[in-house]
């Protein structure tokens, strides 16, 4: 059989190569699916001067498949399973009854693939942008058991708690975004339109202007001149920062960023601990190997630094050691998980543990999040406060000085 050059990614988005012999690309594509890699291209012959295919298989319509789509896809899934309705028949009924274009015709090609002899979870990995490999591991341990409808229940209990807990992060963002966005526009327009009208007046009657109202005219006149290079530049520096979190080291230093940024990083850490519990339990209680289930939380944390600690954990295990040893090492795991890994290894019941810790820091997010809008508040009205108030010192203090002015001139005269 030829050889195949193939460049992927794994689930942490790791660019990885190697060379793999086989019938065909397609083939070459498949296995690598089946590993929880995404391909990006696949060369003929084990060296440069092979033939280049690129394999992309796409996500088919034009409407992304989220979260809540899944959770019910799931549910629905996993009750006609336990019914004893056939694989094939369940994704029939499936492609009808889901709203999602996008989702209706990946659940047809998965099922023509299935009717070809291709199992659920080898289908599932070709569209690594819809299904994750914690979705395809946990549907391929389920296959392995014979326990598919269980698995695909406990699969959507586990999508329902990463959707609520999304869900209160972006709740207690959108208030802030929004009265922080309302207010720029607000001052923006005060500065542009409204400040040099009365700077005009204040020139027209040849009053001396203090510093104060001199950097307030500044600013209007160059908001007014350059509006357009606002936008330009905040677009030029959003660009410039997600391409460099999208390089290995930028992403890191972000990550770490983001875990020692004071407020933020406390919540970061929290909401990963959570997940992370969720995730082992979810992955051990289906079944799934201890390496496996490692490997794959390690992609699902959303953190570098986090995801490299579990990693290291997961090397400790396989060497024969403790999860918890590593784990603690990283000082980014607080004593409390440690000390109920710990407990959970030596009981024998380290998933009911991990229930427990995720149980924990699900209501832990809840309090902090509701502590942050909280204290937000307080802070975008001292903010804009300080803002208006810039801005009403800075037009009032030439008239004061006019009429200082005129009051002394009225004074002498008399």
């Amino acid at each position: 059989m030829p050889a195949y050059t193939y460049v992927a990614k794994d689930a942490t988005g790791q660019v990885i190569s190697g060379t793999i012999d086989a019938a065909d690309d397609r083939t070459v594509a498949s296995r690598l699916m089946e590993m929880g890699y995404y391909v990006t291209s696949i060369s003929k012959g084990s060296g440069e001067k092979g033939m280049k295919m690129n394999i992309n298989i796409k996500l088919p319509g034009k409407r992304k498949v989220g979260l809540k789509d899944l959770v019910l896809f799931c549910r629905q899934f996993s009750t006609m399973i336990n019914a004893g309705v056939s694989l094939v028949r369940c994704l029939n009924i499936l492609q009808e009854q889901t709203s999602n274009a996008g989702l209706k015709q990946i659940l047809s090609s998965v099922q023509q693939e299935i009717e070809g002899g291709s199992t659920l979870s080898a289908s599932l990995a070709k569209y690594p942008k819809v299904f994750s490999g914690l979705f395809v591991g946990l549907i391929r341990a389920g296959e392995v058991g014979g326990v598919l409808d269980t698995t695909l229940d406990r699969l959507a209990g586990f999508l329902e708690k990463d959707l609520e807990l999304r869900r209160k992060i972006k709740g207690a963002m959108t208030y802030p975004a929004l009265v922080m966005s309302v207010a720029v526009i607000i001052v923006f327009f005060l500065i542009t339109f409204i400040v040099p009208k009365f700077m005009e007046m204040f020139k027209d009657m040849e009053i001396q202007m203090p510093a104060m109202t001199m950097m307030l005219m500044q600013l209007g006149d160059f908001s007014k001149k350059y509006w357009y290079a606002l936008p330009i530049l905040g677009g030029g520096g959003f660009f410039a920062f997600k391409q460099y979190t999208s390089t290995a080291s930028g992403r890191r230093q972000w990550d770490w960023v983001r875990l020692k940024f004071p407020v933020f990083g406390p919540l970061n850490q929290k909401v990963a601990m959570a997940r992370f519990s969720r995730t082992l339990n979810t992955l051990l209680v289906s079944g799934v190997p201890i390496l496996q289930a490692m490997e794959t939380v390690a992609g699902t944390l959303g953190n570098e630094i986090i995801s490299k600690a579990v990693t290291d954990a997961r090397i400790s295990i396989r060497e024969g050691e403790s999860i918890a040893t590593p784990l603690a090492e990283s000082k980014l795991f607080p004593p409390m998980v440690v000390q109920m890994i710990i407990v959970g290894e030596e009981t024998g019941a380290l998933d009911e543990l991990l229930a427990k810790i995720a149980d924990f820091y699900d209501d832990e997010v809840s309090v902090a999040v509701e502590g942050l809008t909280a204290a937000l508040e307080p802070l975008m009205i001292v903010f804009l406060g300080s803002v208006v108030g810039f801005i009403v010192i800075a037009m009032m203090m030439p008239m004061v000085s006019l009429i200082s002015g005129l009051s002394g001139g009225g004074d002498g005269g008399g």
